[in-house]
């Protein structure tokens, strides 16, 4: 019979080759490396926990830190990060609080996602975008409200369905099942000697 712990070692080998050591490709501040935190058994449960909640809604995907990174994972083998990257850079966007420095960031994200020919060009229609272009003359928080909505729509109502039909993703919410099956009996502590 397979311990806990060895059956936690295989769940994070399995996640660690779906993430790939995914690199998230925005200004969010974090690395977007996956971190497994400690080796405890009450943690893998939670980890389990969220990669089954991950198919619940695509709110808890999006919440889930590890969430974001595996769907970062997937929509790059699909050459489609960018709608991803603008979402989390408009969430880190709307937390900037300096007038000077959320009117320079909001031109580098329209720039990068949202005008013509952008590098990381997003797919919104044409009205959507000349309502952003307008909206930068005054910037606020919630300029890019309306395309990053209709970017999370087209990512809830495609992406994120094949996402949770991706073989890695079934295969790994398996894992996560029969971990959280199993109950605690190894323990990481050494075995007491009556």
């Amino acid at each position: 019979m397979l311990c806990d712990a060895s059956r936690a070692k295989e769940f994070k080998t399995r996640l660690g080759i779906f993430l790939h050591k995914s690199e998230l490709g925005c200004d969010t501040g974090s690395s977007g490396k996956f971190e497994w935190g400690s080796k405890h058994g009450k943690e893998n449960r939670n980890f389990s926990e969220d990669v089954l909640g991950w198919r619940e809604s695509f709110d808890l995907l999006l919440s889930s830190k590890n969430g974001v990174a595996a769907f970062h994972a997937f929509l790059k083998t699909e050459f489609s990060e960018e709608n991803l990257e603008f979402w989390l850079a408009c969430e880190e966007f709307k937390k900037i609080q300096s007038a000077t420095k959320r009117a320079s960031r909001a031109h580098r994200i329209f720039e990068e996602f949202i005008c013509s020919e952008a590098p990381k060009e997003v797919n919104i229609d044409h009205e959507t975008r000349e309502l952003t272009r307008m909206n930068l003359q005054t910037v606020t928080a919630t300029c890019f409200d309306t395309a990053q909505g209709k970017t999370r729509t087209l990512m809830e109502k495609d992406s994120y369905p094949r996402f949770l039909k991706s073989p890695t993703y079934r295969d790994l919410a398996a894992q996560a099942s029969a971990a959280s099956a199993t109950p605690s009996s190894c323990s990481l502590a050494e075995p007491s000697h009556t």
